[in-house]
């Protein structure tokens, strides 16, 4: 077996030091992502007090990109799970995702929040003990990359401006990620 999510677990506690519950989205085309394919959920702890979710088996598909994604969230929210679900969905069944790349959510975030798309970045907040997550038996590095809420302006920003300067914007205004209802940076 070249996908272990026990060994994928492990490697996200060992980063964020908690223990996390596994989810699996039930409606949709979810028989075409990797029988292995679920959504990871990470309480807050005393040291990170936000909601994690992450992708775990997204990687195990034949794409030619071998990433994982987390987001982050205030609250807890079942939605995330599909919206993670959904991403993986696309990244394993049509294109390929990759640092850089932005998704239409085609919803909000959370309720009543202006993000309805993802930039997916550098784990910032996390650094390169998460990002770069190395497989035992295939020691094919995969790569943990952070699916970050982003409105359609910003979105657009990053097409005519590129990824530096969207995220040069979000350090100016040291935006609040983990607000559903912050303004948009440009």
């Amino acid at each position: 077996m070249s996908f272990d999510p026990e060994e994928l677990i492990r490697h996200y506690s060992s980063c964020w030091d908690n223990t996390p519950v596994e989810k699996k989205w039930a409606r949709g085309p979810t028989s075409e992502l990797p029988e292995s394919f679920s959504v990871l959920e990470f309480s807050p702890t005393a040291s990170r007090r936000m909601w994690t979710y992450v992708t775990c088996g997204m990687s195990a598909s034949n794409s030619s990109r071998s990433i994982e994604l987390h987001l982050f969230s205030p609250i807890q929210n079942n939605g995330l799970v599909e919206l993670l679900t959904v991403v993986a969905h696309y990244h394993c069944t049509d294109t390929p995702l990759g640092l850089g790349h932005t998704i239409n959510f085609g919803r909000p975030w959370l309720p009543n929040s202006s993000c309805s798309y993802g930039l997916i970045s550098l784990p910032y907040l996390d650094g390169p003990e998460l990002e770069k997550w190395r497989r035992q038996a295939t020691k094919k590095t995969v790569e943990c990359l952070w699916l970050l809420p982003i409105t359609l302006a910003e979105r657009d920003f990053k097409i005519k401006y590129g990824l530096d300067a969207l995220e040069a914007k979000f350090e100016e205004a040291n935006f609040n990620y983990l607000d559903p209802l912050r303004e948009s940076v440009v």
